[in-house]
């Protein structure tokens, strides 16, 4: 089922499978979000959970017991539950059943909120916990933008100019071991606020940062000013990802908390990176915004 919101400035659709973004357009109709040309990538939004990322030999140990869960989880294709709907805001739910405790044991509701604003999206994830003890998780958004988003730039044209002046670098993703080494890390930015776009920047899979202050970043056209302005409240990492060496004209800005796993790791699920805790009824929300500059 698909769901449009909108006001006078802007307007979404959503799709109840997956509580997928598929559409933010502004006043005029532009599209901003990728629209899941195969060539490339079937996706455009994905809803990352209860993994980030991938796990050993997607296998994971919880409470003793070895549970087999696919790269980034099982919500990319469960039919989502609309609870609430009007015309600028819609909620969508799922919660936990036979099938998802074979692949995560874990009691839990899952929603997700979009509301549209004077033209601005957000998004407010909630997980609350209904198990009888504490569970853990992983959770990560993965909106992708078309980029280029003007007639006749390319993607070369733009750059993400980061909310706070960084000095960060990114953590190597090992292709051939599908992990990221946390001894491997590549300079990226140097008391500096813009990163410049280049396909060569994604050879090595996304570029990941776990270490910025910022919770905006802008994907920027270098010559005209426009893009759209992402932000992440209550996530504590973002990823930028394109395929490579494709030339796919779309860009993801994937806030995390989780990743794929880390060389470092242990296939204990407790003991994922940024894995998130929450005792017995309670629930905890996660923020992203998208405003078109």
């Amino acid at each position: 089922m698909l769901v449009t919101i909108f006001d006078s400035n802007g307007s979404a659709v959503i799709d109840s499978i997956g509580a997928q973004l598929i559409s933010y357009k502004d006043s005029t109709g532009k599209e901003y979000i990728w629209q899941r040309d195969p060539k490339f990538w079937n996706r455009c939004s994905p809803l990352l959970f209860p993994i980030v990322g991938n796990c050993r030999n997607n296998q994971t140990i919880i409470e003793g017991e070895t549970y087999h869960i696919e790269k980034h989880g099982f919500c990319r294709d469960v039919d989502f539950q609309v609870t609430r709907q009007s015309d600028t805001m819609v909620t969508f739910e799922i919660h936990d059943t036979e099938e998802t405790k074979a692949i995560y044991p874990y009691s839990f509701r899952l929603s997700l909120t979009y509301v549209i604003e004077n033209g601005m999206l957000s998004m407010e994830y909630c997980v609350a916990n209904t198990d009888d003890r504490t569970i853990y998780y992983c959770l990560g958004a993965h909106p992708g933008f078309n980029c280029p988003m003007e007639e006749g730039a390319s993607f070369t044209d733009y750059e993400l100019e980061f909310e706070e002046e960084e000095t960060a670098s990114s953590m190597v993703y090992d292709l051939e071991h599908l992990q990221f080494d946390p001894s491997h890390r590549v300079p990226r930015l140097d008391h500096s606020r813009r990163l410049p776009l280049t396909r060569e920047l994604f050879k090595d899979d996304a570029v990941y940062f776990d270490d910025l202050n910022s919770r905006k970043v802008s994907i920027i056209n270098k010559n005209t000013g426009h893009g759209i302005e992402v932000g992440f409240l209550g996530f504590e990492t973002v990823a930028f990802w394109t395929p490579y060496p494709a030339e796919a004209p779309f860009l993801c800005v994937e806030p995390w908390n989780g990743s794929g796993i880390y060389a470092t790791e242990d296939d204990e699920f407790v003991h994922k990176n940024h894995v998130q805790k929450l005792e017995t009824g309670k629930s905890k929300t996660y923020g992203l915004t998208m405003r078109i500059i």
